[in-house]
């Protein structure tokens, strides 16, 4: 009897520990548009990224995120991307760009639970989105991406935190 094993590939896009650099990753809140919600994104002693702050509806504000730029990468043979998270019970969205120029971001919304979940996103169910409105394109079927991002935006006012230990291609 012949058992065969298969090993699932994967690839880090990125996977924080407490020597993390984490200039490349950079926060945009509805500041820009005149909002006064405010993120912040650092380690925590443990070695987790940690995305917190508040949202502010003042203004027509009303959102926050951090954003993660690097040079494009091949997801060709990946159908998925995993983050492993730990919330605060809210409403985050995922974000992807093939191109880091695009306008548009192809999202997904999930909810975190309060303790660490692995929440998998199949890249062909990501849609493109800008400013709150979905776009009428194809859902996400490109070979690269060169952009990710984390964004609450639940049109509440509210603290939010999120803890992010991995993000990954399967």
């Amino acid at each position: 009897m012949m058992i065969m094993f298969t090993s699932m590939a994967s690839h880090i896009i990125f996977d924080f520990n407490q020597k993390s650099d984490l200039k490349d990753w950079y926060i945009v809140d509805d500041v820009v548009m005149g909002g006064k919600s405010s993120g912040s994104f650092e380690l925590s002693p443990k070695g987790y990224a940690v995305f917190k702050g508040s949202i502010s509806l003042e203004n027509n504000g009303g959102f926050s995120s951090i954003r993660h730029k690097f040079e494009r990468k091949s997801i060709k043979g990946f159908t998925k991307i995993v983050l492993k998270i730990k919330g605060d019970t809210k409403n985050y969205q995922f974000r992807i760009k093939s191109n880091s120029a695009d306008y548009y971001s192809y999202i997904t919304t999930f909810r975190s639970n309060g303790d660490w979940q692995e929440i998998q996103v199949p890249l062909q169910n990501m849609y493109p989105s800008f400013r709150g409105r979905k776009l009428d394109k194809p859902n996400f079927s490109e070979d690269y991406i060169e952009e990710i991002a984390f964004l609450i935006g639940n049109k509440n006012e509210e603290k939010f935190q999120l803890l992010i230990d991995k993000i990954e291609l399967k």
